[in-house]
């Protein structure tokens, strides 16, 4: 997957997700999505309560998912993240994978918009405190970072 940040996770699909043909229900890969989506943002120091302290909220405005294949109770499948892109908007791409052939299952992605706390207004454009803590990856600032 392209992009300038990723995280990956194994999930274990647990029972309570499936319905009783044992298959994954369709809405519970927003919840993969929004796990590993969490961990992505943990990896630069910006997850759901950093983000509150810098005064912004990031309601997802958008949301894809497209269903290639099935996953089943107890399957072990491997859930990918990766930030394509974050001037004006966070996209986040998103593979679902069957961890033991790589098979893809689901693929899609999310759209964030940064939300001013105070005022309650939409920014048009990232938020400097966002740009500040991907400055480092980046490719304009990665020459000499090895």
């Amino acid at each position: 997957m392209k992009g300038i940040l990723h995280a990956e996770m194994e999930v274990e699909i647990p029972f309570h997700d499936v319905d009783s043909m044992g298959i994954t229900w369709h809405g519970n890969y927003l919840r993969y999505f929004e796990l590993v989506r969490c961990k992505l943002l943990d990896k630069i120091g910006y997850g759901y309560r950093a983000m509150q302290d810098s005064g912004f909220s990031w309601p997802i405005v958008d949301v894809q998912i497209k269903y290639v294949q099935s996953s089943t109770f107890e399957q072990k499948v491997l859930v990918k993240a990766a930030l394509v892109e974050w001037e004006n908007r966070l996209k986040i791409n998103y593979q679902v994978l069957d961890a033991q052939t790589g098979k893809r299952i689901t693929k899609g992605y999310t759209i964030q918009a940064a939300v001013d706390m105070q005022t309650q207004e939409l920014c048009f454009v990232t938020p400097e405190v966002f740009l500040q803590k991907i400055a480092h990856l980046l490719p304009e600032n990665a020459q000499g970072m090895e």
